[in-house]
C-alpha cells in the first residue's frame, strides 16, 4: 500500500497521532508502534500511536516514504505520505 495518512488534532500536536485505519498495512502500523482501537459507538476501528506527528513522519520518512501533502482542516492536521512501489 504506497499511501498513508497521519493526522493529529492542533491541541494535540504532540500526541497521539492517528496512523491508519482496518485497510492499512499491518507490517507498517507494527513498525510504527500503532494500536488498533475502536472509539465507543464507532463502528470501525483507526490505528493510533502515542507520540507527536514529527516523529511518527520521521519514521516513515526512514523506510522511504516522502510527504506529497499536508492540509489543516478545521482543528486536524493531515499529512498524506507515498511511498514509490518497487
Amino acid at each position: 500500500m504506497p499511501y498513508v495518512l497521519v493526522s493529529t488534532q492542533i491541541r494535540l500536536e504532540t500526541g497521539p497521532t492517528l496512523v491508519g485505519d482496518i485497510y492499512s498495512d499491518p507490517a507498517i502500523m507494527n513498525y510504527l508502534g500503532a494500536r488498533k482501537t475502536t472509539m465507543l459507538g464507532n463502528n470501525f476501528s483507526e490505528y493510533h500511536v502515542d507520540e507527536p506527528p514529527r516523529l511518527v513522519l520521521d519514521k516513515l520518512e526512514k523506510i522511504g516514504f516522502r510527504m506529497v501533502a499536508m492540509t489543516g482542516v478545521g482543528q486536524t492536521l493531515v499529512w498524506c505520505m507515498h511511498k514509490e512501489t518497487e
